[in-house]
């Protein structure tokens, strides 16, 4: 009894197993068919279903794809995931080195979080678009790995804030864009400090929410720089400083001045925050004063250096001086081009003013840079010397004119306020003193004879011109003339000298007329 039921267990057992393995079987070919559906995590490529494969480009495109494909090959050079449902990228995206891949694409993901190890395995990288996601915020040394990296695209996503050293490491990074975020400080580090960018030439920061801008820094920038630095649509404070900033890089056509002149925008002071364009700046918003470029300055004797500051890096660089003289090596000449491009002059001579050429060439660019070079014809040293040799012209001049003024109108008592003999005719123009030059205890007929009327010439009176007396009271003077003869005594009469407009050569002679 026992076998039988034991035989029946049996059979029961032995009918059981098939349909197990029958069950594990579908449920395994179930999940494998399940893990192999697009979008799905940990699938791998599939260049018929998931994928475009074109040689070493894989293109997987608006897949709505949820994680990145695994078992990428090896031989992967470009990997382009936009356009999918990839909301995080993990450090373990991809387990094996893709030494080849140099192009990675995902934009239009939704992207919000991105591991500081996620680019351990692509080092290669030379192009990578993180646009269009909703990254809020770079971390430190993110990009670290890098360092072949030449341009990344991170416009239209909300970052609000960027680690200072989140770009460290990045030597070959020659394109950055940062538009269209919620950046509120200038990442003025990446293009002006010891660890800025050294290849950077195009850094993208507008339409994002900067306010303030340090346009003295910006200046101070090489044009190759400046040529490439946009940061319109911005709410920047209206001053006069940033009206002269950009009207400079505006005069030199600079390319971010140029292409979006018109969207430079700014804040005008005041409570109803009234926007203007900064080109207006000059008109009746803020008055400020035209732009004009300034000239270079020197002292002769001193060493100065001009430079060719041109719109593009590395450029073949070669100088006129005035003239249109071309400054060749080994020449007699104080200029010399340096290997850098600038021009040395030393030392600076009087005639090295002029307008210098700078003619700049590469392989698809070039640009003619004119300076204009302005020499003072005094060393710097002896400019002081100069200004106190001036002052004491000045003073000189000063105590001349004083001196004068004091002989004219501090000279001795005029006959109108002696004592006596004093005339009583108020309308005589003629007032006459005695000037004695012998003394006075001599013999009266030799002091008359050496004595001589003084006659000062009022101005009042006289109608003619060159200190000549008009012809018509030529009476009156003889008349005048007889009375003073009379007071002169004895040894006078008789002895008239001519009448006075011939005997006075001046109205405003200082010497005394004998008369």
């Amino acid at each position: 009894m026992l076998q039988p039921s034991s035989r029946t267990g049996d059979g029961r057992s032995e009918s059981w197993r098939p349909r197990s393995r029958r069950r594990w079987a579908l449920l395994v070919s179930l999940c494998t068919a399940f893990l192999c559906l697009p979008g799905e995590a940990g699938a791998t490529v599939n260049c018929h279903k998931t994928c475009i494969c074109a040689s070493n480009i894989i293109s997987c495109s608006k897949m709505n794809l949820t994680a990145i494909p695994t078992d990428l090959p090896l031989y992967t050079a470009v990997l382009d995931l936009s356009y999918n449902e990839i909301f995080r990228l993990r450090s373990e995206w991809t387990t094996v080195k893709l030494p080849n891949l140099h192009n990675l694409l995902l934009s239009h993901n939704g992207l919000h979080f991105v591991s500081s190890e996620a680019f351990i395995y692509v080092k290669h990288l030379r192009y990578l678009d993180l646009s269009s996601n909703s990254l809020r915020q770079l971390d430190e040394f993110i990009f670290e790995p890098l360092v072949n990296l030449e341009v990344l695209l991170l416009y239209n996503n909300q970052i609000t804030q960027i680690d200072r050293s989140a770009f460290i490491g990045m030597i070959n990074l020659q394109k950055l864009y940062l538009s269209q975020n919620q950046i509120s400080r200038f990442p003025g580090e990446l293009v002006r400090d010891k660890s800025r960018l050294e290849k950077l030439t195009l850094l993208d920061v507008s339409s994002n929410k900067i306010k303030i801008l340090r346009t003295e820094e910006l200046q101070l920038l090489p044009a190759w720089i400046k040529n490439g630095l946009y940061f319109h649509n911005n709410p920047l404070q209206c001053s006069c400083d940033l009206y002269t900033l950009l009207a400079h890089w505006y005069i030199r056509k600079l390319n971010s001045a140029v292409d979006f002149k018109d969207d430079f925008t700014c804040i005008l002071p005041g409570p109803q925050k009234t926007q203007a364009a900064v080109f207006d700046l000059s008109g009746d918003s803020m008055n400020c004063s035209t732009f004009e470029e300034k000239d270079e300055e020197a002292y002769l004797e001193q060493t100065l250096m001009l430079g060719c500051d041109t719109k593009h890096r590395d450029m073949t660089k070669t100088w006129r001086v005035p003239g249109n003289v071309p400054v060749t090596p080994g020449s007699n000449q104080t200029a010399k081009v340096l290997p850098d491009g600038r021009l040395q002059i030393s030392p600076v001579r009087a005639e090295d003013s002029g307008t210098y050429t700078c003619l700049a060439m590469s392989d698809t660019f070039n640009e003619t840079i004119y300076v204009v070079l302005r020499v003072y014809n005094f060393t710097m040293e002896g400019s002081g010397d100069t200004l106190n040799t001036a002052y004491t012209t000045l003073v000189g001049c000063l105590a001349s004119v004083v001196l004068v003024l004091m002989y004219l109108y501090l000279t001795p008592c005029r006959c109108f306020c002696c004592p006596s003999k004093s005339k009583a005719r108020g309308e005589d123009s003629i007032h006459s003193s005695m000037l004695s030059v012998t003394p006075t205890h001599g013999d009266p007929a030799l002091k008359a004879e050496l004595n001589r009327h003084v006659a000062f010439i009022d101005s009042k009176d006289l109608q003619g011109q060159n200190g000549k007396l008009n012809p018509t009271e030529e009476d009156e003077d003889e008349d005048e003339d007889e009375e003073l003869d009379a007071e002169a005594g004895s040894l006078m009469k008789g002895k008239r000298k001519k009448s006075v407009a011939e005997s006075i050569s001046s109205v405003f002679s200082d010497t005394p007329m004998v008369v």
